[in-house]
């Protein structure tokens, strides 16, 4: 049996502009961290006593006896990608639910990568990992998603993502800096109550790139005074927050399914009641909404949002790891 490990992510900064159909012709930068809520991939070799040769249990459990007729899309493509013959088994949870702006499709993909790599006795690199994941999600499953969250999800920290045509550069911000520990503590997350397919929402954005390069544009710029507020200011949140604020607004003018009026008004309530910047992470209209709140106020804020599900956080800087192998497994 072998278990893997991996972050969920939240992106303040440049989420848009690591689209391939973007990055290849402008370049493109992203600033997000991992935090402490993971998705747990537990695999091993199906033993031979079952008339399938393949069970799976996520939020469905398939059972079937060839790789082909496995529905779900990133464990059908992963097995073939890796030539994977044996019998297989696999067992997914998460901390927190699919489709919430997190990441977590990514995250599943890279650990499962993990665990299908180390049952075949390879111990792959992180940059190995998360090229392999953006094959098999933009190029086996040909999911509309951008290139951010496989890093983010094999590397795990806080980083600044550089994109262009031919690299993707991975830049560690150390965890310890004064104003990454005042971002910790002034992140919050609240869930929305309603989830979306991301990949439905980023088809629109996608499509839209060249009507809306002004927008993406103005992201990117948003996201270069960003990384040098990292080192430089001396009231991140506030200086965070004023930046995230505009970003929001952007990032709306991307799509218009990218909001609606739920999540207009309640991120007008969150800004009413004492955070300094807020938007919804990830593709957009649902998930989980991140706002920026001065430790000071935190009380006050955390006590009128009391109806909704506030989840606790903290950064982790580990990235997907192999926490159980059994040597028996091996392929």
């Amino acid at each position: 049996m072998i278990i893997s490990r991996t972050p969920f992510r939240i992106s303040y900064f440049g989420g848009g502009t690591d689209f391939p159909d973007w990055y290849n012709n402008f370049n493109g930068k992203v600033i997000s961290t991992t935090i402490n809520k993971y998705c747990y991939v537990n695999t091993r070799i199906l033993p031979p006593f079952f008339k399938f040769k393949y069970r799976l249990r996520y939020y469905k459990t398939e059972e079937v006896n060839s790789i082909s007729k496995i529905k779900h899309s990133s464990i059908r493509e992963t097995l073939k990608y890796k030539n994977f013959v044996d019998r297989f088994e696999l067992l997914h949870i998460a901390d927190l639910p699919a489709q919430s702006g997190l990441g977590a499709s990514s995250s599943f993909t890279v650990g499962l990568l993990n665990c299908v790599n180390a049952m075949k006795g390879k111990i792959p690199t992180k940059r190995q990992l998360a090229n392999e994941a953006l094959e098999i999600e933009q190029k086996k499953s040909r999911e509309f998603v951008g290139s951010q969250d496989q890093y983010a999800a094999a590397f795990g920290g806080f980083n600044v993502i550089n994109f262009s045509k031919n690299s993707i550069q991975v830049n560690s911000i150390p965890n310890n800096l004064k104003n990454i520990k005042e971002l910790e503590d002034s992140t919050v997350l609240i869930f929305s109550d309603f989830q979306r397919k991301a990949s439905l929402v980023e088809k629109k954005k996608i499509n839209n790139i060249k009507k809306k390069k002004i927008f993406y544009e103005k992201i990117q710029s948003i996201t270069n005074n960003a990384e040098k507020l990292l080192t430089r200011s001396d009231n991140i949140v506030r200086d965070f927050s004023e930046l995230l604020n505009e970003y929001w607004y952007l990032k709306k003018n991307l799509s218009d399914n990218v909001s609606n009026q739920k999540i207009n008004n309640l991120i007008k309530y969150c800004l009413d009641s004492g955070a300094e910047g807020s938007k919804i992470l990830g593709a957009g209209n649902g998930g989980f909404l991140m706002c920026l709140v001065k430790p000071s106020n935190k009380k006050k804020f955390l006590t009128k949002l009391k109806k909704k599900l506030i989840v606790p956080i903290k950064f982790e800087n580990l990235g997907t790891q192999i926490v159980y192998y059994s040597e028996n497994e091996k392929n």
